[in-house]
């Protein structure tokens, strides 16, 4: 699957894509920054809530694929201007993290 399929099965808004055909061969839901570290596969599709330009931080340090902001959680204007500056696949959905997930 590819980053373009997961934006059309939410019907999500983008904040950022470098690269759409990027190929995703996991996931990784939470909120806990440390575990998503530790524990999101690199080329992973991470389902979150969280907004802040931490956010930025971990999908660099855990090459995570692409960021869904679930609930419609809005990026803050720091995780905007992070995602934009590094490259980093971000899209916001009003799909909560279940249904999210379920869709993809």
């Amino acid at each position: 699957m590819t980053i373009e399929h997961v934006i059309k099965a939410l019907d999500a808004r983008i904040i950022n894509i470098e690269d759409p055909n990027r190929e995703i061969i996991g996931g990784y839901c939470g909120d806990f920054l440390s575990n998503v570290i530790s524990k999101a596969p690199a080329d992973s599709v991470w389902f979150t809530v969280m907004n802040n330009q931490n956010v930025a931080a971990v999908q660099t340090l855990a090459d995570i694929a692409l960021t869904v902001l679930c609930e419609g959680t809005e990026p803050d204007e720091m995780l905007s201007k992070r995602a934009k500056e590094r490259g980093l696949n971000m899209i916001v959905t009003e799909l909560g993290v279940y249904e999210a997930v379920k869709r993809v």
